[in-house]
């Protein structure tokens, strides 16, 4: 389907906001950085930049209830402050810059240089000296204090967490798209600076690289109905930024590309999980090891060659939480793109119902139109599906397969609107379906020009709903089989896709002579309105 006749995503199925944002106060991210707004007060001192000091670290760590044996504890805990600020969890004032001095050192601070004992606590007694008061002697610091955005945490609404919620999946983000440590220790130059020719890092192209995967995997999830069941390999992933579309089999050198996009991706979703946007596998380290000189994507490709899932996911594995989906979609229409989710109709016309449903997979659509009913009275919602299916545009025949679709899990209340359509040309022929099926009594049985009618309208849906598939010459045949000489009366139907339809018929339907009578039929069609 082209981009052209679908120009939105498929519609994504979101948790209700209550629920969206128990999700984000729960990621462990954001619940640390709403611990140290907390826990922010007068002693709370702040480098420019508003990062908090070295020597203020172990405290946070203790504050978080992290390891502090453990190396990576205080990165965590500075990448918790981080975010606070950033979201407004925590209001910084930075040190004067005309009195900081970087050079300055933090004295008196005990073994370690951190201002704790061996037993881990803080000194205590007259050999104790305060290492912030020491560090004051040498420099001047920022303050810190807990922001007014805080009190949203327990005393806003959904909304308002979620909107703290996205401003941290924005500094998470930011910090993803930067080189690994590793990276920027090798392009330090002899002067101890950065050389970015070396490191190749344009921190636009990676920024654009990580919403291009994202967008990506959001497509992948939403694509089967509005979530996917299962995770995406990383590999997949990576290949969707690298291969192109029309390639067979990719070269050695373009594998090359997928493995090196395979691991920026396993650290940058390292980064993404604890803000709650994605649940990650990481690739098996040991499985590198053992892969030797191959490439990990040719690994990973020979492995699904072989259809063994689990080693696949030893090469990663990745999906978006609903908190990510909520995310990502919010990062997409900021952006401009039109990423629907089912529900957002329910307080919309049918008009604007059908013509949106349209173009949405089917259990989607059926998802948004049980929305949709749920808040009417079923004898006026039936009368506006009915009244807004009418039509001879190109959209026409799709919405009034939409709207079939809506009338069929109606009951009783739903038989006067029907019957009072029976005459219609349009929808005449969808009304008589509708009431047979329920084995009405006394419904008048169709001409034959509202027969070849609805055949066209019914085959046109189809075309509009989902192309040319295997399908659809089943159909075809069905629909022929029961008249004689359908394609001598079927030129003639007054009917906008009549001769588009007959095309279709004369490439797909299964018999050939049949095929050869719907060519001519569709010339004479064409020529009927030359």
């Amino acid at each position: 389907m082209s981009a052209e006749s679908h120009p939105t995503l498929p519609p994504v199925r979101l948790l209700s906001d209550a629920e969206l944002a128990r999700d984000a106060l729960a990621a462990p991210l954001f619940a640390r950085a709403v611990r140290l707004a907390r826990w922010a007060g007068p002693d709370t001192r702040v480098d420019v930049g508003g990062e908090l000091v070295a020597a203020q670290l172990p405290e946070a760590v203790a504050v978080l209830g992290l390891d502090p044996a453990d190396e990576d504890s205080p990165v965590y805990a500075s990448q918790a402050w981080r975010v606070a600020v950033d979201t407004g969890l925590v209001d910084v004032t930075e040190p004067d810059e005309d009195e900081y001095d970087p050079e300055g050192t933090v004295t008196g601070a005990g073994k370690g240089g951190t201002g704790a004992g061996a037993d881990g606590n803080a000194a205590s007694g007259a050999d104790a000296q305060d290492p912030l008061d020491a560090a004051d002697e040498a420099r001047e610091f920022g303050t810190a204090a807990a922001g007014e955005d805080l009190a949203l945490v327990t005393g806003g609404a959904p909304g308002d967490v979620l909107d703290l919620w996205l401003a941290a999946l924005d500094t998470v983000l930011a910090d993803a798209a930067v080189p690994a440590l590793d990276d920027l220790v090798d392009a330090l130059d002899a002067g101890g600076e950065i050389d970015f020719d070396q490191l190749d890092w344009n921190p636009g192209r990676e920024a654009d690289f990580l919403d291009g995967v994202l967008a990506n995997l959001y497509l992948l999830t939403v694509a089967e109905g509005g979530s996917a069941d299962g995770p995406v390999p990383l590999p997949v992933l990576a290949a969707s930024m690298v291969v192109p579309d029309d390639m067979g089999d990719p070269t050695d050198a373009v594998l090359e590309q997928v493995s090196d996009a395979m691991m920026r991706l396993d650290d940058q979703f390292r980064q993404l999980e604890p803000i709650g946007l994605v649940e990650f596998r990481p690739v098996d380290e040991d499985l590198l090891a053992e892969a030797g000189e191959e490439e990990p994507a040719t690994a990973a490709g020979r492995h699904a060659d072989e259809d063994d899932e689990e080693d696949v996911s030893r090469y990663g594995m990745v999906r978006l939480t609903p908190l990510g989906l909520y995310g990502i979609r919010a990062r997409m229409l900021e952006a401009g793109v039109e990423a629907p989710a089912v529900g957002e109709l329910a307080d919309k016309g049918a008009d604007a119902l059908l013509d949106a449903i349209s173009h949405y997979p089917e259990s989607a659509a059926q998802a948004e139109i049980e929305q949709w009913l749920a808040g009417r009275e079923l004898p006026t919602a039936v009368a506006e599906l009915l009244a807004a299916a009418k039509g001879d545009d190109e959209g026409a025949p799709l919405r009034r397969l939409r709207c079939q679709q809506a009338l069929a899990p109606a009951g009783a209340e739903a038989e006067q609107a029907l019957r009072a359509v029976l005459h219609d040309a349009e929808l005449g022929g969808l009304a008589r379906v509708w009431l047979a099926e329920r084995g009405v009594a006394d419904v008048p049985a169709p001409d034959g020009q509202m027969v070849f009618w609805l055949t066209v309208d019914t085959i046109a849906a189809q075309l509009a709903a989902d192309g040319e598939t295997e399908e659809l010459p089943v159909l075809m045949e069905t629909l022929t089989a029961h008249h004689t000489g359908f394609f001598d009366q079927a030129w003639r139907v007054e009917h906008p896709a009549t001769a588009y339809v007959l095309e279709a018929m004369g490439r797909l339907h299964p018999d050939k002579k049949m095929a050869k009578e719907a060519r001519k039929a569709a010339f004479k069609a064409r020529s009927r309105h030359a």
